[in-house]
C-alpha cells in the first residue's frame, strides 16, 4: 500500500510541477531557469513547448551518463520515459491554459502561484523518491562531480541555463527571449517553497518513503 501511495503522490508532484511551470510561462515575466532554454527553442522555432522540453530533458540524462561515468545506472534511463510523461503533460497545460493578464498586479500574483506551485511539485516528485526528473537528476550528478552539493549545483544549472538561453536568442533573434523578473523570482523562490514544504511535511513524506 505504501509503494501505492508514493506513486500517487509521485504523479501529484510531477502534474502539480508541470502546471507551475507553465503559469510562469503565461506571466510573461520570464520563465524558470531550467525551462527557458525549451521555451526559447520552443518561440524561435515554432516547436510546441512539451517536445523541446524532452530534448533538453534527454540531453540532461545524457549529461549524467558523461559526469557520473561508470557510475551511471540503467535505472538512471527511466528519466527518459519519464520525461516523455512529463513533456506529454506540459503540453496538455499548455494547451488548455490561455490567460490574458493585462496588469502587472495580476502578473505578479500568477507568478506568486506559479512559484509555490513549481516549489511544492519539486518536492513532492523528489521526496518520493522514485524517478528524478531529469533537470533534478543533472543537478545531482553535478554536485557528486564537483563534490560542493546539491545547492551549488543547481546554481549553476540555473545560471548555465539562463546563459544558454540568451546566447541562442541572441545569435537567432537578436532580442533576449524568456527571461526577465520572474526568472530571478523562480531561482530565489522556488527553493524557498521547496524548504517550506520540507518543514511541515518532511516526516509525512518519509513515512511514505521508508
Amino acid at each position: 500500500m505504501k509503494n501505492f501511495y508514493r506513486g500517487f503522490m509521485y504523479c501529484i508532484g510531477l502534474i502539480i510541477l508541470a502546471l507551475g511551470i507553465i503559469l510562469n510561462t503565461k506571466t510573461g515575466l520570464g520563465v524558470s531557469p531550467i525551462i527557458s532554454i525549451p521555451y526559447s527553442i520552443s518561440k524561435i522555432w515554432k516547436i510546441n513547448l512539451g517536445n523541446a522540453t524532452l530534448c533538453i530533458y534527454i540531453l540532461c540524462v545524457a549529461g549524467q551518463a558523461l559526469l557520473r561515468g561508470k557510475k551511471f545506472r540503467i535505472f538512471d534511463l527511466l528519466q527518459i520515459p519519464m520525461s516523455i510523461a512529463f513533456s506529454w503533460i506540459i503540453n496538455i497545460f499548455n494547451n488548455m491554459i490561455n490567460i490574458n493578464c493585462d496588469s502587472i498586479i495580476k502578473n505578479m500574483i500568477l507568478l506568486l502561484i506559479a512559484i509555490i506551485l513549481t516549489g511544492i511539485g519539486a518536492a513532492l516528485s523528489i521526496e518520493m523518491r522514485i524517478v528524478p526528473n531529469a533537470a533534478d537528476g543533472l543537478t545531482q550528478a553535478l554536485g557528486e562531480k564537483i563534490g560542493k552539493g546539491l545547492g551549488f549545483a543547481k546554481n549553476i544549472i540555473d545560471i548555465s541555463s539562463v546563459l544558454i538561453t540568451v546566447i541562442i536568442a541572441m545569435i537567432f533573434t537578436g532580442n533576449v527571449i524568456g527571461i526577465g523578473i520572474g526568472t530571478l523570482a523562480a531561482v530565489l523562490g522556488v527553493g524557498r517553497v521547496i524548504a517550506l514544504v520540507n518543514l511541515l511535511f518532511k516526516n509525512q513524506m518519509l513515512a511514505l518513503v521508508n
